[in-house]
């Protein structure tokens, strides 16, 4: 079954953030689509990085990761109505899951722009510099000078960092190293630091922007639930039913689910869709991570001993977040906060269907009654989600009703 996951969005990034205390680690995962020597990344960070904070990542992690926390289907079938004891105990107890280095330039050029390279690495198939700068203007023309494509008007948003005094951590596509370790893709890049910002650049991404970005992220934590601290976090509209036949358009149905609460929020929220210790789920639309997966991903306080004495568990708490952002509406970078709230939490919608067996008693008929009034709340639900026409999704519901029900269906709605 199709779920809501970041590959439903076009122009989508991911990034895992692994945070305890002043650590992070922070895997990048980037949707660029083209010629590899055309890609070239930018990043602000908080503090220099050196050779061993840096490293390639795996793309199979972050899509363990993406499946485990996506918004899911669940599915419920009515029990006979005529049984009374046997419906009470299986309500009580069914619940199914359907399943580079830098370019010529001269040392003198570079003081004279304000431009320090402070270091460069070769980093898998990347080539890699750390950079610190004086003054925006100089950055960017710098960058401009050795191949660095940045639009204009990046010097506006690079000020901002430099006057935090941040580093950039630039990067390109070395094409001899990549076609030495014969990768068809890009892989994710991995950095490791210590700083007590725990935040996340996007300002300078919209800069070269062609219209709203989709950002997921995977936030993995020892205590409890991240949040931003500069935005409002939103939980997205959970556990309610809608009809069957979404079943078969679930990946039309999450995108505009998400667009309606988008709308709502009038494009100034970061969502919620998923909060849960990584030790299990209920359900699970994948398999939790792996110990040995969520070290690779930077994980760095797990304790084989402790975790034993525990049970088992990871001491792992994932979050993920949602945001579509542009830069008339994210004039600020994200800041997150880890709180102690473990509350689980999960996109969740629900699939209920009907006996089809015989109603040919008084619970039955009652069964049968309730049941019209149920396809309709469905039908709201649907609307009310997505933002869709009440009249379309009515029709599509009774074009895929049983016949004995119809009639049931049509009377609730002229009411």
């Amino acid at each position: 079954m199709a779920r809501g996951d970041a590959r439903l969005f076009n122009r989508a990034s991911q990034v895992v953030l692994v945070r305890d205390g002043d650590r992070t680690v922070m895997t990048l995962a980037n949707d660029f689509r083209g010629d590899p020597k055309e890609f070239a990344i930018v990043v602000p960070v908080p503090t220099f990085l050196t050779r061993g904070q840096i490293h390639p990542g795996e793309r199979s992690l972050v899509e363990h990761l993406d499946a485990y926390t996506a918004p899911r289907l669940v599915e419920y079938f009515d029990p006979d109505p005529c049984q009374v004891a046997a419906y009470q105990k299986d309500v009580a107890g069914q619940a199914g899951l359907t399943v580079s280095a830098e370019a010529p330039a001269a040392p003198a050029r570079r003081k004279s722009l304000g431009v320090t390279v402070e270091a460069q690495y070769t980093v898998g198939e990347y080539d890699v510099l750390i950079l610190s700068a004086k003054e925006s203007d100089g950055l960017e023309t710098w960058l401009g000078e050795n191949g660095y494509r940045i639009p204009p008007g990046a010097s506006r948003v690079l000020d901002g960092y430099i006057k935090q005094k941040m580093r950039f951590f630039v990067a390109k596509v070395n094409l001899e190293q990549k076609a030495r370790l014969g990768f068809s893709y890009l892989r994710p890049l991995q950095v490791a630091y210590e700083s007590p910002k725990f935040m996340l650049p996007i300002r300078l991404g919209m800069v070269n922007a062609d219209g709203p970005q989709e950002l997921f992220v995977y936030a993995l934590t020892r205590r409890g639930r991240v949040e931003t601290t500069n935005y409002r976090t939103v939980r997205l509209p959970s556990d309610r039913e809608i009809p069957l036949y979404v079943k078969e358009q679930f990946g039309d149905f999450y995108k505009a689910l998400f667009a309606e609460q988008v709308r709502r929020e009038r494009m100034n929220s970061v969502f919620l869709e998923y909060a849960w210790d990584m030790g299990w789920c209920d359900p699970c639309a994948a398999d939790p991570l792996a110990r040995e997966e969520l070290k690779a991903l930077g994980v760095f306080w797990l304790d084989d001993a402790a975790d034993a004495r525990r049970g088992g568990g990871s001491n792992v708490f994932v979050t993920r977040l949602h945001v579509r952002y542009d830069e008339a509406h994210f004039p600020e970078d994200l800041v997150f906060q880890e709180t102690a709230d473990r509350q689980n939490f999960q996109g969740r919608y629900v699939l209920r269907h009907a006996f089809t067996g015989d109603l040919s008693c008084d619970a039955g008929e009652r069964y049968r009654a309730d049941l019209a009034r149920r396809r309709e709340r469905e039908a709201q639900n649907l609307a009310d989600l997505t933002g869709w026409s009440l009249a379309l999704v009515r029709s599509k519901m009774n074009l895929d009703a049983p016949p004995d029900t119809k009639k049931w269906w049509e009377r609730i709605w002229e009411k």
